[in-house]
């Protein structure tokens, strides 16, 4: 991992620790007194849509600094579902992203679209945080677990209710494959450099195993490019900057999705 990588992991561990101190290895007691409306499958909701648009609820990132900082969750997670999105991203790390649980758990109330927990998932704890904060499925990253990591991950989710989403940028992460995994998406943006480019997921597509969902993440600005992605055999299509560098993101989605 570089730098930038090894600080938000190395930090998110230091988070995950500190939630002992507030009783968070007691989330299997609390599962039970949970209000946790019934979890919607991504995978289908993917497949079924007509557009297969993920699109992201993000304030800020690492790469890109500041992108909406004001951002609304009541505002901008209906407005997507108005205009045809098939799923949510919610970023939930605080210190990099902007987001926050609060988000995840606000956006559940407010839309019935599958909801991703995206984060950097290190631990169990992360995972039951997810269900009970409303999420659908989970984001795991090839680069930062290992494969028992990303079994027991997965193993857990599902038992849970949620799916995954398994994240990888090279072909060497396809040995961290789980086959009970519901999704794999490729990400465009090398998490080592941040640099981003969308022939990633071209590049990858024939080495992809058939019958899985297949997700192409980031960097995706046009209509153009998502035709291309998906002429290519991809399924769904994780896209955030693009419509949260606008006032409106919603709008943004909504003229997007009608040059598709």
């Amino acid at each position: 991992m570089n730098d930038i990588l090894r600080l938000i992991v190395e930090n998110k561990r230091r988070e995950v620790a500190a939630l002992n101190t507030r009783g968070g290895n007691r989330f299997t007691e609390l599962m039970p007194h949970m209000f946790l409306n019934p979890p919607v499958s991504m995978s289908r909701a993917i497949k079924e849509s007509a557009t297969g648009i993920i699109a992201e609820f993000k304030r800020r990132s690492p790469s890109k600094g500041e992108i909406h900082p004001l951002a609304l969750v009541n505002e901008i997670v209906p407005a997507y579902e108005d205009a045809g999105a098939a799923a949510c991203s919610m970023l939930t790390d605080t210190v990099y992203f902007g987001g926050a649980l609060s988000d995840l758990s606000l956006a559940s109330t407010l839309t019935r679209l599958p909801l991703l927990r995206k984060d950097f998932i290190v631990d169990e704890r992360q995972i039951y945080e997810a269900r009970i904060f409303g999420a659908s499925a989970i984001l795991l990253i090839a680069a930062v677990l290992s494969f028992d990591e990303i079994v027991r991950f997965t193993s857990l989710a599902h038992s849970l209710g949620m799916e995954v989403l398994l994240e990888i940028h090279s072909v060497d992460e396809l040995d961290r494959l789980s086959p009970d995994v519901d999704m794999l998406g490729v990400n465009n943006r090398d998490l080592t450099s941040f640099n981003t480019d969308t022939a990633t997921s071209l590049d990858l597509i024939s080495s992809l195993p058939a019958g899985i969902v297949k997700i192409a993440e980031s960097g995706i600005s046009s209509p153009a490019q998502l035709r291309s992605l998906r002429e290519a055999g991809y399924d769904g299509f994780l896209i955030g900057e693009r419509f949260m560098r606008h006032d409106n993101p919603g709008n943004a989605l909504k003229e997007f999705i009608n040059e598709i």
